[in-house]
């Protein structure tokens, strides 16, 4: 079975140049020798505060929701983004995260009087479009980082290669003639 490492060097060459440094980090720390191996553990510290945490928890699920398959917090995005910001992120990569999320938090209390993790999901979605549209501060570089946050950690967990996607370690016979409207999901190995 495919490993993480090798899921998360995959989904980083997606990326290419504009790959946020922890992940690439994390998916190139096998050619060097001096790079520990991505521990199954806790994040090595706290990243968040609590409301911080919340907020990324509830905008990683509106980046990949529960549909017919599991979402983001199913597959256990939002400990892949800590772990990723603790043990894999310098402080100054953490400071567009932080700081986006910070934005999108006050936004919310100004324009719903809400906590941004207590906000409909279309009010969230709202804020997210924000983000991404740069008109909140930092919105821009934080909104591209999460994302590719947010899919990495999906793509490379067991739901995201195994449910989302259909795993088989040798796919099977090549037919040239294969009906498309056959086609159920994308392929991994």
């Amino acid at each position: 079975m495919i490993d993480r490492r090798t899921a998360l060097a995959g989904v980083v060459a997606m990326f290419g140049a504009a790959a946020f440094a922890p992940l690439a980090r994390a998916a190139g720390a096998g050619k060097a020798s001096n790079i520990p191996v991505i521990s199954e553990g806790p994040p090595s510290v706290a990243v968040f505060t609590p409301a911080q945490r919340a907020l990324m928890t509830a905008l990683s699920e509106r980046i990949l929701p529960t549909t017919d398959t599991p979402g983001a917090i199913a597959a256990g995005v939002p400990a892949f983004i800590e772990k990723m910001l603790a043990d894999w992120a310098r402080p100054t990569d953490r400071v567009p995260i932080l700081a986006g999320l910070d934005a999108i938090e006050a936004r919310s209390q100004q324009d719903y009087k809400v906590a941004g993790a207590q906000a409909t999901a279309e009010q969230q979605d709202a804020l997210l479009t924000l983000a991404m549209n740069g008109q909140l501060p930092s919105g821009g570089v934080f909104f591209e980082a999460f994302r590719q946050l947010v899919i990495a950690g999906y793509y490379t967990s067991e739901v995201g290669i195994t449910q989302e996607r259909e795993y088989l370690p040798v796919p099977g016979e090549y037919n040239g003639q294969f009906p498309y409207s056959q086609v159920n999901k994308v392929y991994s190995a």
